[in-house]
């Protein structure tokens, strides 16, 4: 029986069968949906052919990774209401999204967020700068992905031996690879789509479980999550998880903010408003997402505190000081102490679904990443490059992103990965945020203001993150031994994201008030297309 799960060998033989399916059937399924060779839309964007509610579906399986699902997770259930406020700002994000930034992206853009932002300021300095902090947001998002790959799987199966987890982190990232250069577009949404439901569908039913375990009584469910959390009535108040910082109130609203705005513009969130086919669409499809994430907060917080309640906040810390496994202990404490083949089926499905939500996460940032490579640098240096030429460039650039992503998360597995998710955040939010804001709402924005605020914000980010409490002075930290910690908070936002909008004022002011009208004008030309989608984009 697995020390960790509760399970028998066979529920773990049957986990191992469903991993295979799961890999089997979403791979056939983006060989066969996969676009021609030579047809650029269908790879980038699958033609706009998903419906609203499958768009939706495959937003909102981009924008919920492992990192989220498991995260979200283990902070609910090792510090109560702070995971809750947490969980709130990841579904706050998509809605940011929704009412302010997917009409303009949608109409803005075509393929990449390269194209957005050279929409009114063409120029391979602004793509190539768009690709660069478009990687470096996403590369630390993708090794925690691939590096926690392992750590589950030896979780989930219980194998301790480390060549098996470098195994499975070479063996998954390899799929992951091939998920986005043979199926796109499209074949990535079906994985998405796919993920979502049996995500959430599966969470759900857990969900049902752990509450008629509590008699259909929330209230008491929390009760005794607090009472078998050891912090007592302060586990269902704020401030558990930042105690110990020079302004834990402060921490926490920066941290939150960086989440609301870094989440909203991650490239491989915004890439999916590129995919609808009309601006009603666009709105039609984010309902959907928003509606989804909601379902997914909802899920979480209740396997959250149910996890404590059940098992106890000492027992989630000793399987994983971050409490990533909280999830998953969750969902087994759910069933009691006699499980039957119909739960031990369940749980097989939540392992599935966690393992599915692994390989759909990183397929699409690498997806992101291949496509702004391909499109933002090689073809707009090339302009004349053929779609096929333009197909092939894409698929080995998904290659070129995801082998140094898999020899990276190698290295840094065995590390805290806590540092690596906020910096990506941080990124979205100081760099991608301002940037997005400026180039869709700001008449006078010109080109050094886009470069500063792109660059500004990324190497400020680069600058401060070294100095945080993620990353040493803390038992939980990236280097536990170490005590560097000179900014001593969790994320950099709280000095970033005004210093991400500041470098591009400033760059703009610097470019003079002739160059300042003159993108007046040219954001005038534009600004139908932008705002009210006036001209279908690329005509």
């Amino acid at each position: 029986m697995s020390v960790f799960t509760g399970f028998s060998g066979s529920a773990q033989s049957m986990s191992l069968v469903a991993f295979t399916a799961v890999a089997t059937i979403t791979l056939l399924l983006c060989v066969m949906t996969g676009p021609d060779r030579d047809d650029l839309d269908e790879f980038y964007t699958g033609y706009g052919s998903l419906s609203p509610m499958r768009n939706g579906l495959a937003i909102a399986g981009d924008y919920i990774s492992a990192a989220s699902v498991l995260g979200t997770g283990g902070v609910i259930a090792l510090c109560g209401y702070d995971g809750v406020v947490l969980a709130l700002s990841t579904a706050l994000s998509l809605m940011l999204l929704m009412f302010l930034l997917a009409e303009p992206l949608r109409n803005a853009g075509r393929f990449t967020m390269g194209d957005v932002l050279a929409r009114r300021m063409p120029g391979r300095g602004v793509r190539i700068t768009a690709c660069v902090v478009t990687i470096a947001a996403l590369l630390p998002l993708m090794l925690v992905q691939l590096a926690g790959a392992g750590q589950l799987m030896a979780f989930i199966l219980g194998f301790s031996n480390e060549a098996l987890k470098t195994g499975c982190v070479v063996g998954l990232g390899a799929l992951m690879i091939s998920y986005a250069a043979i199926g796109g577009m499209k074949g990535t949404a079906l994985i998405q789509i796919l993920k979502i439901i049996m995500l959430l569908g599966s969470g759900a039913l857990i969900a049902v479980l752990i509450l008629h375990r509590f008699d259909w009584d929330p209230g008491a469910l929390f009760t005794t999550a607090a009472r078998h959390s050891g912090a007592g009535p302060a586990f269902l108040h704020s401030g558990l998880q930042f105690a110990g910082g020079p302004s834990p109130r402060l921490d926490m609203i920066t941290s939150e903010l960086t989440i609301v705005l870094g989440g909203a513009c991650l490239p491989h969130v915004t890439m999916r408003t590129y995919t609808a086919a009309s601006a009603r669409e666009v709105r039609r499809s984010m309902s959907w997402a928003v509606s989804g994430v909601a379902l997914f907060v909802l899920v979480v917080t209740v396997i959250g505190f149910g996890a404590t309640a059940l098992i106890g906040r000492a027992a989630i810390a000793t399987a994983d000081p971050q409490g990533n496994t909280a999830y998953l202990l969750g969902a087994r404490a759910a069933f009691g102490t006699d499980v039957s083949t119909a739960e031990t089926l369940l749980f097989t499905t939540v392992t599935a679904a966690i393992f599915l939500t692994l390989l759909a996460s990183v397929a699409g940032m690498i997806l992101a990443c291949a496509n702004t490579l391909a499109h933002d640098v090689f073809a707009a240096r090339a302009r004349h490059m053929t779609p096929r030429r333009e197909m092939t460039v894409a698929r080995l650039s998904a290659l070129g992103i995801g082998a140094p992503a898999i020899l990276l998360a190698t290295l840094v597995q065995h590390r805290s990965l806590q540092p690596l998710i906020t910096l990506s955040f941080c990124l979205g939010a100081s760099a991608l945020a301002p940037a997005l804001v400026y180039s869709l709402f700001w008449r006078r924005y010109t080109r050094t203001g886009l470069i500063c605020t792109l660059l500004g914000g990324t190497l400020a980010v680069l600058l401060l993150m070294p100095g945080t409490n993620l990353v040493s002075g803390s038992p939980v930290a990236a280097f536990p031994d170490a005590d560097f910690n000179w900014f001593p908070f969790t994320t950099t936002g709280m000095v970033t994201i005004p210093a991400g909008f500041l470098f591009g004022w400033l760059g703009t002011l610097a470019s003079g008030r002739g160059r300042a009208m003159e993108q007046r004008r040219q954001y005038e030309a534009v600004e139908g297309w932008i705002l009210a989608g006036a001209v279908r984009r690329g005509d």
